[in-house]
């Protein structure tokens, strides 16, 4: 097997045309939802993906379809678990659900203490800003202790370019273009060509334990770096279903972080060094519970409200039935028994 690293270049981010400053934003392409009762070519129909074991998932889970990629969020439905493989689902995309369940999946990971990261509080771990000539001295340090040829190199802007390595620990399935195979390297090389619309997806589970190479420039974003992985392997998922974690050992412990959209990965690993120990990456899904309402556009937020208030009616009028029921059987009880 070779050791050449595969590189992914993420120098040149901003799509053409990007007027004016901001959030970079991926727009994903819709799933054609296919309603029950639609009439669909009988060559194409549906085989239902064996083996999962289906159960309402978690109060804390906001996240995103793995099935048609829309958010799944509520208050009292918020979706389907897979308890063994962690698809996650809409109710209504549940029998449309094909791909077969893998079982657990076991990747190996560690014990580790997890913080998350509110990108609306204080950054209490900031790093020290550094002077150009720290920079240089920094660099100078960095290339000297790697024993490969992945060296960080000065630009006359001031910036600096380099390569991160990202450990890809993704438990839930990923989805490309129905109409595309899972991409390999060659493909990768040869560019997205993401020519044509999507309109139905094709999930699979990523290999364990893969990792690529990025060349990415200083002032990149980890929400940049996130965004450029999958438009680079043809993956339709939102790219907020994903987070990038610092994972870094300590007195015999493992403690992951999630990076906010705005870190800069390159500059955490400059500052750290070249240990993997010391400081390494790792996507995996956002799962935390926690949701950046700020990330969502006006449209999907007034859409929120409408499936917020939709949902409050029927389970008012679930609760109302209940005791509406009760105090009827309370009556007819009070009713049947004999005066005095």
């Amino acid at each position: 097997m070779s050791t050449e690293p595969e590189l992914i270049e993420l120098r040149e981010l901003a799509p053409a045309g990007r007027a004016g400053p901001g959030r970079t934003r991926l727009e994903r392409a819709n799933a054609l939802r296919i309603a029950r009762g639609t009439t669909r070519n009988p060559a194409r129909q549906l085989v239902p993906g064996r083996g999962h074991r289906f159960q309402p998932a978690g109060h804390a889970t906001h996240t995103w379809c793995d099935l048609c990629g829309d958010f799944i969020w509520g208050v009292v439905r918020k979706g389907l678990q897979c308890a063994h493989c962690k698809f996650t689902c809409h109710y209504r995309c549940r029998a449309l659900v094909c791909l077969d369940c893998c079982g657990p999946r076991d990747l190996g990971w560690e014990p580790a203490l997890e913080r998350d990261t509110n990108v609306d509080e204080p950054v209490e771990w900031e790093k020290p800003d550094l002077s150009q000539a720290e920079i240089e001295q920094k660099i100078k340090e960095y290339n000297g202790q790697i024993n490969s040829n992945l060296f960080m190199s000065l630009n006359k802007d001031g910036s600096y370019t380099g390569f991160i390595k990202v450990q890809l620990k993704l438990v839930r399935p990923v989805s490309v273009p129905s109409n595309k195979k899972p991409p390999t390297l060659q493909d990768a090389r040869r560019g997205p060509g993401r020519g044509t619309s999507v309109k139905r997806r094709t999930s699979f589970y990523l290999p364990k334990d893969a990792v690529k190479h990025l060349h990415v420039l200083s002032r990149t974003r980890a929400h940049e770096v996130i965004e450029a992985l999958l438009r680079k392997f043809l993956v339709v998922d939102d790219p907020r279903k994903f987070a990038l974690f610092e994972r870094a050992e300590r007195h015999g412990q493992v403690y992951l972080r999630k990076l906010s959209d705005d870190e800069q990965p390159l500059r955490l690993r400059l500052l750290a060094g070249p240990s993997e120990k010391t400081l390494s990456f790792v996507l995996k899904e956002n799962d935390s519970g926690e949701v950046n309402w700020d990330a969502f556009s006006m449209p999907e937020l007034h859409n929120f409200l409408r499936i917020l208030q939709r949902e409050e009616e029927e389970h008012l009028r679930q609760i109302l039935q209940k005791y509406s029921y009760c105090r009827q059987k309370i009556q007819e009880a009070l009713h049947a028994c004999p005066l005095g």
